[in-house]
């Protein structure tokens, strides 16, 4: 193919057209082709390797994982553990887990329902590879992390949006509405909580609605509970599993990466009715075979010994709530209510239309990287995102130049 044959597609701006229109091109499944590059991504990709640039696109701290869970993976490693493992995972991870689910939860899990995953993304991508076939649709609660929409459309399936709504006291979801965006081709309704990016959390009145209707209409439930331990009033959020009785179509989607502040390592879990595991087991074969057994090591140290990070971690972000809270509440032209949980601040600038432009022109003129709303969804558009999780030294300069720039 020569340069020329693009000729009918108008001039290309930059390299990242270029690909578009060259990738178009190929011979690929549409709904891959179709699907929009990240727009976190686009504002980050202009920030790398700026020295001024403060960062708080992406849904991570600045602090480095604690020395004595990476200890834990190198002596896995002198061990020689870089061996294939089982595809579900180790058994002695798993049973950690449903440990510490049950310790926390205050029922017995059976490590029989646990499969681990190559990282939490991973985790919703091969429930989808399982649940979906082309047409089928998921009832999404929204605004959402983009990779749970791109998860169901990779499949060829339909996101029906049931949109979170601000209020003075917080975001509130209608369950009525939920009801009616389900149909005779939806497979699943999908529920992130604490949520990303507003801070929502399910009520208990919320989940047990929500079991209680994938149970009559006879769906499934798919609950992103990635930051459930993430909670500024309480040691935990509301999770599915509270609700869940045997025979329930109930899948809860976790990770080591917010709790334990291991986002580099990849390591997620699903909680899944038993009959599951087998499909679940064919699904890792076919994507990675297994996650890796030093990463899984790791994991199993985390679980054992890791209380004090959950708590250092909640303090840090507690206190990066205050300072955004501190900073922008008060500003005329920017609506935010205080988040539950979750480490992110959602705020909206009065007057803007284009989320995306605004981070642009925010990082260009200032240095300051926040996620723009529209990355989350129409619903989203208007919004930005800001990750209150890295520590003082970042965010008091950072909201510095933001309230600056709003002003």
């Amino acid at each position: 193919m020569t340069v020329g044959h693009l000729e009918p597609y108008g001039t290309c701006n930059n390299n990242e057209e270029l690909t578009l229109i060259l990738s178009s091109t190929l011979p690929i499944r549409s709904s891959v082709s179709a699907m929009p590059t990240s727009r976190i991504r686009q504002v980050a990709d202009a920030g790398f390797n700026r020295p001024d640039v403060l960062p708080l696109w992406f849904g991570e701290g600045n602090r480095p994982t604690s020395n004595f869970i990476c200890e834990a993976a190198v002596d896995s490693l002198r061990n020689g553990e870089t061996f294939y493992g089982e595809n579900r995972g180790l058994p002695e991870l798993r049973h950690e887990i449903a440990k510490y689910i049950s310790d926390l939860r205050g029922f017995t899990l059976s490590p029989e329902r646990v499969t681990i995953t190559p990282s939490g993304v991973n985790a919703i991508m091969i429930v989808m590879q399982c649940l979906l076939d082309p047409g089928d649709n998921v009832v999404m609660v929204s605004p959402i992390w983009p990779n749970c929409d791109a998860a169901v459309k990779v499949m060829s399936g339909e996101v029906r949006r049931v949109s979170l709504q601000p209020g003075i006291d917080g975001w509130t979801l209608d369950l009525d509405e939920i009801e009616d965006r389900c149909n005779e081709r939806t497979r699943a309704i999908f529920v992130n909580s604490p949520n990303n990016p507003t801070g929502w959390m399910a009520t208990a009145e919320d989940m047990k609605a929500l079991v209680s209707l994938t149970r009559r209409k006879g769906i499934w439930l798919i609950a992103d509970e990635v930051y459930d331990r993430i909670v500024y009033d309480s040691e935990t959020a509301v999770s599915a599993l509270d609700f869940a009785e045997d025979g329930d179509l109930v899948i809860s989607v976790n990770s080591f990466s917010k709790t334990w502040s291991m986002t580099g390592w990849r390591l997620g879990w699903l909680v899944t009715p038993r009959e599951l595991g087998a499909q679940l087991a064919k699904l890792n074969e076919a994507n990675m075979s297994n996650p890796p057994i030093f990463v899984q090591q790791a994991g199993i140290v985390a679980l054992r010994d890791g209380d004090n990070v959950i708590r250092e971690n909640r303090a840090l972000y507690a206190a990066g709530r205050e300072l955004v809270m501190s900073a922008l509440a008060d500003l005329p032209n920017v609506t935010l209510t205080r988040p539950p949980a979750a480490f992110y601040a959602f705020f909206k600038p009065h007057g803007i239309t284009d989320s995306l432009a605004f981070a642009q022109q925010l990082l260009e003129e200032t240095g300051v990287g926040v996620a723009p709303g529209v990355a989350f969804g129409d619903d989203g558009e208007g919004w930005c995102r800001i990750c209150f999780a890295a520590g003082t030294e970042r965010l008091e300069p950072a909201l510095d130049r933001l309230v600056h720039f709003l002003r």
